[in-house]
């Protein structure tokens, strides 16, 4: 079975959008044109940034209607995240809280695709 490797975030700048995943990320682009953004993640997935407007057939999803997941070894890794997300300025939806899976913070990209960072509970 094939499984999903690539995703892809229709955004309305890919330039501006590229620069706050290469902040967020640490790495830059691995191909970078006006109306499209490629990162290679260190898991083996590639993140896509579109231009909205090019996007073929057009895409009817609003903004907010992603989220991304990084996944934390434990509470201390989520709260040394948020620090740092907080203090290079990404807008913070939801500070650090324990939720049903675990302790958890959401971050908003530039278009509002939702980042969440978290610790899955321990069963």
């Amino acid at each position: 079975m094939n499984h999903p490797n690539f995703l892809l975030l229709y955004v309305a700048n890919p330039v501006a959008s590229a620069a706050f995943y290469t902040q967020l990320l640490g790495a830059p682009p691995v191909e970078a044109s006006p109306t499209f953004a490629m990162f290679a993640l260190d898991n083996g997935m590639m993140l896509g940034l579109w231009a909205r407007e090019t996007v073929a057939p057009k895409a009817v999803a609003g903004a907010g209607s992603s989220e991304l997941a990084f996944a934390m070894a434990d509470d201390a890794a989520v709260e040394a995240c948020y620090a740092e997300w907080a203090a290079k300025g990404i807008v913070i939806a939801q500070t650090p809280t324990r939720m049903d899976f675990g302790f958890t913070f959401l971050g908003l990209d530039p278009d509002g695709h939702r980042l969440r960072v978290f610790s899955p509970s321990q069963a």
